[in-house]
């Protein structure tokens, strides 16, 4: 018998086991993450609105805690790492025959890989050892119940239709009026769509089949077909105090459903048994929205990130320029880098910080944790946070390897023609804000300015909401989005609102100690003198002049004080990620439960 042969036949029951352990502990995963999801309907239904917060911080945490668990569990059965790298490839196609007529292949190969790189050395990461490539198929992959329902309006009338859609939420609350929500519904289809209703004998409604629950609503997605033109569409459905559901609004232009899913956004609970059906769906009516952030924004923060790496991977391949500094004012704590062709910028947590900054490594990167486990309600950019990621030397300017090597040499190697970073987040690309100002003032654009500096107080009041105080509130640190909303994304400085101390600063005992260098007045850690925001904020007189008009009292003690003890009360906000002009209108007033 062949020598070689005989030797893969006496690895292959381990390669198995090992293989059989790590499906095990994939399944594991995914039943709890499925579980919490569906559970999202319940908590609706009873207004948990906490239970809504706490569920989504745990379920962040489950991917983590089952790969460390398998991990454990073949180091101390199998001593894995002591396998050579013949076991670990029969591993692998074992585990590929085990995929085979699995619902979540993707998302195991993925697990797979996790595992993997939990145990053995970074120089394994490029071999045949994990899933660079995917290896099974996602495409057609059935569903029960299937991944969307069809509907007729032909059959029925499209009224009936609309009723249909909403009822098949299957909620145990009544809507109080759902003729109203039907007639408003149909009114703004109408008012949207030329020639409606189509003339066209073959009109049809797909509707993903579970609910996308987030925050204090639940949304019905799909989409309208016909022929060969398709109209996607998210209706919003929400709960008042009289304990009856109500349609929000109904939400046509592509543009709006794309920021309903943005990743500044708190992720959704989705009951998926197929989640690729799902994001298939989803890129029919958002084509220009990475799958990586799809799945992201549906929870499974982790393949979103294997999506992420596997598309840069091949942008790298098929363009030439080179990674630069980012654009704007150098941070204390990061260094930033980006890629022009890419929309993407890469942030690595300096060695050594600013003299005004008393914090680490450690305080970084809980803040960076802090705000993936918070409702960043639309105003705080999502991070992908990498660690060992290997990136082509040769694409990188001069200056950027310079800057890497003198701010944060403990967390850069170079092996071969790769520069590992050991560590670093990514973010999308925005325009900073000061920048966005500058040029608006430049320009002579009074209208801009007036719009984006409402939108920053719009954006700190959300968060104040939120129970998160940015902290250095700078312009530098938020930016303007594609879609002309103020985002947040600089996490070194944040705090609770509840762990801040707002203040008034006293009057001086003497005019002349006003002058002096240091204050007259005691000041504690956490301690915040909101008027003091002006100071830095309002040096521009037409930038102070759209401030002052719009956001006020957000220089006074008051405003943050009464935020504070709305968050004592257990008050939960809603945020919505629409124009408050888009709400039908009827139950504007209950945007706030206890």
């Amino acid at each position: 018998m062949n020598t070689q042969l005989a030797g893969v036949s006496k690895k292959t029951p381990v390669a198995i086991r090992i293989a059989k352990t790590i499906v095990a502990g994939f399944d594991k995963h995914y039943a709890l993450f499925r579980t919490t999801s569906a559970g999202a309907k319940k908590r609706f239904e009873s207004s948990d609105w906490h239970g809504v917060q706490t569920a989504v911080r745990e379920r962040i945490q489950f991917y983590s805690d089952r790969v460390a668990e398998t991990a454990e569990i073949l180091q101390r059965d199998f001593y894995v790492e002591n396998l050579d790298d013949e076991a670990w490839q029969q591993t692998k196609l074992n585990y590929i025959g085990l995929l085979l007529n699995h619902k979540q292949p993707e998302l195991a190969e993925t697990f797979f890989n996790s595992v993997f790189c939990r145990i053995m050395h970074r120089t394994y990461f490029h071999n045949d050892f994990i899933f660079v490539r995917p290896a099974i198929s996602t495409e057609f992959i059935e569903s029960d119940p299937p991944a969307y329902r069809t509907y007729y309006p032909n059959e029925d009338g499209f009224r009936v239709c609309i009723k249909k859609v909403l009822l098949d939420l299957h909620l145990s609350i009544p809507f109080e009026d759902i003729d109203l929500d039907v007639a408003n519904i149909y009114r703004c289809i109408q008012a949207y769509v030329v020639d409606w209703p189509p003339r066209e004998a073959n009109l049809q409604i797909q509707v993903l089949s579970s609910g996308f629950y987030r925050n204090k609503a639940v949304y019905v997605i799909g989409k309208a077909i016909n022929g060969s033109v398709e109209y996607p569409f998210a209706i919003p459905v929400m709960g008042n105090r009289r304990n009856t559901l109500f349609v929000d609004t109904i939400l046509l232009d592509p543009g709006l459903i794309s920021v309903l899913f943005s990743l500044s956004r708190a992720y959704f609970m989705v009951d998926m048994e197929v989640p690729s059906a799902y994001v298939q769906f989803l890129r029919s009516i958002m084509p220009a929205k990475p799958r990586s952030e799809i799945y992201t924004m549906l929870g499974l923060g982790k393949q979103g990130k294997t999506m992420f790496f596997r598309d840069l991977i091949s942008h790298l391949r098929h363009s030439q320029d080179n990674f630069i500094v980012a654009p704007g004012i150098a941070g204390l704590v990061m260094f930033v880098f980006t890629l022009p062709s890419y929309p993407y910028v890469f942030k690595v947590i300096k060695d050594v910080f600013g003299k005004t900054k008393d914090v680490d490594h450690a305080t970084v990167r809980y803040k960076y944790q802090l705000v993936k486990n918070v409702d960043r309600v639309g105003r705080m950019a999502d991070t992908l946070e990498f660690s060992d990621a290997a990136l082509p030397l040769a694409r990188f300017s001069q200056e950027v390897i310079n800057q890497l090597k003198s701010l944060a040499p403990s967390l850069i190697e170079i092996e071969g023609s790769d520069l590992i970073i050991k560590h670093v987040y990514i973010e999308r690309r925005m325009v900073p804000l000061n920048i966005y100002l500058e040029q608006a003032e430049r320009d002579g654009r009074d209208d801009l300015i007036d719009q984006v500096v409402q939108e920053y107080g719009n954006a700190i009041r959300e968060l104040a909401s939120a129970n998160i105080f940015p902290g250095d509130m700078l312009w530098k640190n938020f930016g303007v989005t594609r879609y002309g909303r103020v985002v947040f994304y600089d996490y070194d400085e944040i705090e609770y609102m509840t762990d801040c101390n707002f203040r008034q600063i006293p009057e001086a005992p003497y005019p002349e100690m006003e002058l002096a260098s240091e204050p007259w007045y005691s000041v504690a850690r956490n301690d915040v003198f909101p008027e003091e925001f002006s100071t830095f904020l309002l040096v521009s007189p037409k930038i102070r002049k759209a401030f002052l008009r719009h956001h006020a009292d957000l220089l006074k003690p008051e405003f943050w004080q009464g935020a504070q003890e709305d968050i004592r009360k257990g008050m939960v906000r809603d945020f919505f990620p629409y124009p408050p002009g888009l709400r039908f209108g009827r139950n504007k007033a209950a945007t706030v439960v206890t």
